[in-house]
Formats: C-alpha cells, sequence, structure tokens
C-alpha cells in the first residue's frame, strides 16, 4: 500500500500529459517547490502515516498535530507540511476545507485548513476565508528551520500567509494590496477587532485630558486670586 501511495504522488508530480485538475492553472502539487516535494515524498511520515488518508481520515490525523512548520533540520519536512501535501493530492471539496477551518476543537487541523485556502482559493476569498481568524488567539507550537521550537499565534500565523511571500518553506503566489481590491467594489473596508477597544481608550484619553485641563484651569485661577489678594 505505501508503495502504492508513493507511486500515486509520483504519478501526478510528472507533468509529462498531466490531465488532471488544475489550480491556478497548474498542477496542484506542483504549487510546492521541487526539492520540498522530494524530501515530503521519501520521509518517513509520508510513506507509513499518509498512504491510506482520505479527506475524512486526514482530518483525524491532523486533529492530532502538535506544531506547525514546514522543514527543519537536514531539510526533513514537518508532519504539518506532509498533510498540506496530501491536501494538494486528494482536493477535498470547497466546504470540506470550510469545515476544517470553522470547527473550534483542533487548532491545528484550522492552520492547515487555513495554509491550503492561502494556496488555492481565489484571491478575494483569501481575504474573506482567512480574516476572520485574525481574531483567533489561540497558542501554536511552530518547529523552526533550526529544529528548535518558538511559541506562535493563530491570528500571527494567518496574517503571515496574507502578507508574507513565503510561509512554512513554501514560496506564496502574491496577493494584490487589500485597498486595491476595496476600491474595485471586491471587498468591504475591514474593521479591526481592535477597533471598538481603541475608540473607548481614545475617549478615556480625551475625557482624562479634560478633567486634567479643567483643573490645571482651577489652580490657575485660584493662584492668581492668591496673588491678587
Amino acid at each position: 500500500m505505501a508503495a502504492t501511495h508513493h507511486t500515486d504522488a509520483t504519478r501526478m508530480l510528472d507533468s509529462r500529459g498531466y490531465a488532471g485538475p488544475t489550480i491556478h492553472n497548474t498542477n496542484p502539487l506542483h504549487l510546492l517547490e521541487t526539492p520540498v516535494r522530494d524530501r515530503i515524498t521519501e520521509s518517513y511520515y509520508w510513506k507509513e502515516q499518509c498512504f491510506a488518508l482520505n479527506a475524512a481520515t486526514l482530518c483525524d490525523k491532523a486533529a492530532s498535530l502538535t506544531y506547525i512548520g514546514g522543514t527543519y533540520g537536514q531539510q526533513k519536512p514537518t508532519p504539518f507540511l506532509c498533510l498540506l501535501f496530501k491536501l494538494l493530492q486528494l482536493l477535498p471539496e470547497k466546504e470540506i476545507i470550510l469545515l476544517y477551518l470553522r470547527q473550534k476543537d483542533f487548532k491545528y487541523l484550522t492552520a492547515l485548513a487555513a495554509f491550503y485556502v492561502r494556496l488555492t482559493f481565489d484571491t478575494t476569498e483569501v481575504f474573506k476565508v482567512l480574516e476572520p481568524l485574525l481574531g483567533d488567539w489561540r497558542k501554536l507550537r511552530r518547529r523552526t528551520r533550526e529544529g528548535g521550537w518558538r511559541l506562535d499565534y493563530m491570528d500571527q500565523f494567518v496574517d503571515d500567509l496574507l502578507v508574507k511571500d513565503r510561509v512554512c518553506a513554501t514560496s506564496l503566489r502574491k496577493l494584490p494590496n487589500r485597498m486595491i481590491l476595496e476600491d474595485l467594489g471586491h471587498l468591504e473596508v475591514r474593521t479591526s477587532p481592535l477597533g471598538e477597544e481603541i475608540e473607548e481608550i481614545d475617549r478615556d484619553e480625551d475625557e482624562l485630558e479634560e478633567v486634567n485641563g479643567t483643573g490645571l484651569a482651577q489652580a490657575i485661577n485660584g493662584g492668581s486670586n492668591d496673588i491678587s489678594d
């Protein structure tokens, strides 16, 4: 079974005569760079843990993840990256990916779905689907390229997906500036989830300045009266 699984991946990677579904006019597996693809298909996790996965069982496997990351050490792929590659092989229906993304129990499944959305969805959909996660402050463990660990957060990971050109050893197609999409009418003006808190802070500061100003004026007037006396 594992050998067949490896052969299927190799067949999909062969661009000669490829007639399967495409993402952004390319073979979905080619959304990851060749060296990364090679390391994934040669890795133990891919051969032993990914060979029998479908959209349902991949959900269970992703729910057991304990960290995000790309490659580390001697360019070893993380399980997170291997499962992303498997998703690109399976190409689940969009509704399934959105279920992965919006469930609340398994944060690494959410992160995996967000990464898949960034790679495969249309530009406008990427913003609409991912931006709500900018209010998600759950902690994530990240495996660094050096093989160490780093504390991350879901909102920071999603922000990286929206603004950076490379995340988790994966080059991302460049997104247009959000304001351009707003001007074209493709997106509504985004309201920050912290907007109300910032406005409340501004109001408190204005009130404090008003109180301080009143107190200062009273002190000056009081001092003037003392001098005149």
